[in-house]
């Protein structure tokens, strides 16, 4: 077909296809704005910008080398933007994760639509109308509107899955160039950078990553340019590992340990995909999209005589062209002669069918066509979809199945109706089926669609609650809590239970102290404070600078309404190394299920000298003599990988100390006493109570810390004092201690 023809197709239909992409935006964006919310988690992303800002580095608490945040691409992100326009950060979250939610819908349409007609210069198909059809299911499903907002990284995630979508596909199409050195073109070396990208935007991406960068790997192609494609995709997420292993001393944000990333609940997995499922009766649109596409495959594969669309004829790229231009599958019959690689190997290949020596290039020509870039695509969102039920799924309710489902729904975001006069009785009877059956599939969906808008309110009244598997609707949930329709500001979260209070107690403390939450009641929190004067201060004389830590669940509000010189932790370990090492509670809430007891803070802080002499505190929050488990680290050097400067002459030794991290079990409570142990159980010698070896140790180390605000409080115990020095470097030691300041 010539170019002239192929334009005139293109416009015929084209007015149709923009004229969906900008129904659904529209749809997709109105209904967004009307959920638009940040959650708790999104504002845990905008403290660590707020510390970046501040120039305390890419940290949750300044001084305390954590990765709090799941994506760092998304920490980066926003960052960079608010340097850019200056906004209040609530509100920049909230344009780009809108912005990014979009252009992802976008991305699919535009991508699905490459695969259905090619492009302008390797058309492809007869004329059609492209309708909106899978995307719909996307975006009228409510979870995927509320987190389309939220600030959290699910609208990066999918944008980057449409972006590889498209880049992908159009990749397919194009014909095999190499430059000079056997460098690639710039629309391949965007597509590999992209995709090396994939662990930065979440790790778990990392198996999508993988698998687009090793279809590209496998296509036709030169060593060198081989070689120019892992460097491009490998030189960002390669550099950043290396510089996360010697700054966080983990291979992985520390979410992954919180959460289990490698733990296996299937049963609480299939539970949250239900949780998706049933509510919106969301199996009938799947099934009908199932449908349409396999009507719509069956319709490209019937053997009709001069079909242009026989799989056996597909078009792959002429790559000894030099005009690019694209040859048929020799299969097909009207396939050309030898097709050389970019390195000029020579002709004639095709030519041998059952030479291996043939064999081999024309398959590694083969990976690069448009059905096997669909293929990958399907195959990339079963395993993610896996891998979230294998993990236990997620508290929220749908977010982290969105991916998977965005991704399952790419080749028939849009659907494909064919136009005009039939190519002859045997393509007329393939419509008189498929026309029918597609449009019936639309039908439903759209019929699937408008119920849902009709019937969802998203602003329940009733109550909602957590369900016996852990799972909330959490935008439903804070709009609950806290009063405001759309909770968008740190300040909305104020009118959350013991949010208010909680501000009061740390402003009007001078003295320091660690804040608990009081079981029980919604406005009172225990001020712990310290039980002697700061060192180098007389009695009663109150500091400059007060110490000030607040321990609570929710990270996000607590964190961003207080100020950055306030240490905000938490009991499940999203901020908390100590609590992310712990085991997992067995019948735990998901993202929940591990806590760390109270008295380990107590005795991180040393607000308490003597740690038999607990205050009043809620003792349901304390550990249990002997039954506590926490993670230490066999390596005495554990404190100095992760709190202390980083020297740069250490960085491999680091980096090879951070994955040693092990836990060490039934490991005594530091703020409980208990029977008396020898400190051989914990690596070293002589007796002493079992707190004493954790506790009079960790204060050991918090006071003798170059920088560190703690103070040296082990002396007040005789038989620590005396052994000191051996158990420096015979016990291990907590991987988290007093903040270096």
């Amino acid at each position: 077909m010539s170019q002239v023809a192929a334009a005139r197709r293109f416009g015929r239909t084209g007015a149709v296809f923009w004229t969906g992409v900008v129904v659904v935006v529209a749809v997709f964006f109105a209904g967004a704005w009307q959920r638009r919310w940040i959650a708790d988690d999104g504002l845990i992303v905008l403290r660590t910008v707020r510390n970046l800002i501040a120039g305390n580095g890419p940290v949750f608490n300044a001084g305390e080398r954590v990765e709090s945040n799941t994506s760092t691409l998304w920490t980066y992100l926003i960052y960079g933007v608010h340097e850019i326009v200056g906004y209040r950060l609530e509100l920049v979250v909230l344009g780009v994760a809108l912005t990014l939610s979009m252009l992802a819908v976008v991305f699919a349409m535009l991508g699905t639509r490459v695969m259905y007609r090619g492009t302008r210069r390797a058309p492809a198909g007869g004329p059609m109308v492209l309708l909106p059809f899978g995307v719909l299911v996307y975006v009228m499903l409510p979870p995927a509107r509320d987190f389309a907002t939220s600030g959290l990284e699910t609208g990066l995630v999918i944008c980057w899955i449409g972006a590889m979508w498209l880049g992908l596909q159009l990749w397919a199409r194009a014909p095999h160039r190499e430059g000079r050195f056997g460098l690639p073109t710039p629309g391949t070396a965007a597509i590999a950078f992209l995709a090396g990208l994939g662990p930065l935007v979440r790790p778990e991406m990392a198996l999508a990553a993988a698998a687009f960068l090793a279809l590209m790997a496998v296509a036709h192609q030169s060593w060198r340019h081989l070689g120019w494609l892992v460097v491009i995709a490998g030189t960002v997420p390669v550099v950043y590992q290396v510089w996360r292993m010697s700054f966080y001393a983990l291979p992985y944000p520390l979410t992954a340990v919180a959460k289990d990333a490698g733990g296996s609940k299937w049963d609480k997995g299939a539970e949250y995909l239900w949780n998706l499922l049933s509510p919106y009766v969301l199996l009938v649109p799947l099934a009908a999209v199932l449908v349409a596409g396999l009507v719509a495959l069956w319709a490209r594969l019937a053997p009709r005589p001069g079909n242009p669309l026989l799989p056996l004829r597909i078009r792959y790229p002429d790559w000894s062209s030099r005009s690019g231009g694209t040859i048929a599958d020799p299969r097909g019959g009207d396939g050309g002669g030898g097709v050389g690689d970019g390195g000029g190997d020579g002709g004639g290949a095709d030519d041998h069918d059952d030479d291996e020596g043939g064999r081999r290039p024309r398959l590694r020509r083969r990976a690069r066509s448009t059905p096997v870039v669909t293929i990958v695509f399907l195959v990339v969102a079963l395993v993610m979809l896996l891998y979230v039920i294998r993990v236990g799924g997620d508290f929220m309710h749908g977010r982290v199945l969105l991916p998977s489902l965005f991704l399952l729904l790419l080749p028939v975001s849009v659907v494909p109706l064919p136009v005009g006069p039939a190519g002859g009785s045997a393509e007329a009877s393939v419509r008189r089926v498929a026309v029918p059956a597609i449009a019936a599939a639309w039908l439903v969906v759209v019929g699937w669609a408008v119920t849902v808008q009709v019937t969802e309110n998203p602003f329940r009244e009733e109550p909602e609650s957590i369900t016996s598997a852990g799972i909330v609707d959490e935008r439903q949930f804070y709009i609950q809590r806290t009063g405001h329709r759309h909770p968008l500001l740190a300040e909305d979260y104020l009118d959350f239970p013991r949010m208010r209070a909680l501000v009061n107690d740390v402003t009007r403390n001078r003295t320091g102290a660690v804040f608990l939450p009081v079981p029980g009641f919604q406005d009172r929190w225990d001020v712990v404070s310290y039980d002697r004067p700061m060192p180098g201060l007389a009695p009663f004389e109150l500091p400059e600078e007060p110490l000030k830590t607040v321990v609570f669940l929710n990270l996000g509000m607590t964190s961003m309404n207080l100020p950055l010189d306030v240490d905000v932790y938490d009991t499940v370990g999203l901020a908390s190394p100590l609590a992310a090492h712990t085991d997992r509670m067995e019948d735990g809430r998901i993202g929940h299920d591990k806590f760390l007891p109270y008295d380990w803070v107590l005795a991180r802080t040393g607000v308490v000298e003597d740690p038999g002499q607990l205050p009043a505190v809620d003792r349901r929050q304390l550990g249990e003599p002997g039954r506590g488990r926490a993670p230490v680290s066999r390596h005495a050097g554990t404190h100095r990988v992760l709190h202390g400067p980083v020297d740069p002459r250490e960085a491999l030794v680091q980096r090879g100390e951070c994955i040693l991290i092990r836990r060490v079990q039934d490991q005594q409570n530091p703020c409980v006493r208990g029977p008396e142990v020898r400190a051989a159980d914990a690596g070293g010698s002589g007796e002493v109570s079992g707190h004493s070896v954790v506790l009079r140790t960790l204060l050991s180390r918090n006071g003798n810390s170059r920088g560190s605000k703690w103070s040296p409080t082990c002396n007040t115990c005789p038989k620590v004092r005396d052994s000191i020095d051996e158990l420096d470097v015979a016990v291990p030691v907590l991987p988290l201690v007093g903040p270096v300041r």
